[in-house]
């Protein structure tokens, strides 16, 4: 069987692991999944449906339904609904339903990039590169602002870093799965990198571990 590639990009909200998995999937003609839109999706769910986020039977239904090739950034992206998915995703039984959907995924050729809060750790611990993409969260709250406002919008600095303090706090203090670096993840700081030397530093790492695969 041929061996399908895959490439597991963790990190918190805000460090900048989207666009890079973005980059890299389109570099090396691979899948990609953002696997926080699969929690997004559930917690979207539930709010259309006016259920309570810890309704955990109704979560659970959600996530069995949420269909990985109709995920629709744009719906999913909105703050609200960011808020939600990661009130929902410390529920176990919820985690366990998606992780499934996001490992088959992963197994399909010629590979993928999957970028989430527990990719190196949980969902393809066996992933042939692992990445753990950080910045600090002052970084983090000021780029979300400059995103903000360059679409017209207006918000408050101290809110945002103290809705991403909370953000982080939850994921990195849940009992299931918590966001934390796979020990042999190669770790990238992005507070003082922009997005472009992130990719090229990514690039040097998986073109490294290709070249030795390819050796073997």
């Amino acid at each position: 069987m041929t061996h399908v590639f895959t490439i597991a990009i963790d990190g918190p909200a805000g460090a900048g692991k989207g666009t890079l998995a973005r980059r890299l999937a389109d570099h090396y003609r691979l899948n990609l999944l953002d696997t926080g839109l699969t929690y997004r999706a559930v917690a979207y769910a539930l709010i259309q449906h006016a259920l309570p986020l810890d309704n955990v039977s109704a979560a659970e239904t959600a996530a069995r339904q949420v269909d990985l090739a109709r995920l629709d950034r744009t719906v999913l992206s909105a703050h609200a609904v960011g808020e939600a998915a990661s009130k929902v995703a410390v529920i176990p039984t919820v985690r366990r339903i998606l992780v499934e959907k996001q490992r088959e995924f992963a197994k399909a050729p010629p590979g993928a990039v999957l970028d989430g809060r527990d990719i190196g750790t949980v969902v393809c611990p066996d992933a042939d590169i692992k990445l753990y993409v950080t910045a600090s969260a002052q970084v983090r709250a000021r780029r979300r602002l400059a995103e903000i406002e360059s679409i017209g919008g207006t918000a408050s600095f101290a809110e945002i870093l103290a809705d991403i303090e909370r953000r982080d706090e939850r994921d990195t203090g849940r009992a299931d799965s918590p966001l934390k670096p796979a020990a042999d993840a190669h770790l990238l700081d992005t507070s003082e990198m922009a997005i472009e030397a992130a990719f090229l530093a990514a690039m040097a790492i998986i073109d490294d571990a290709l070249a030795k695969r390819n050796k073997a």
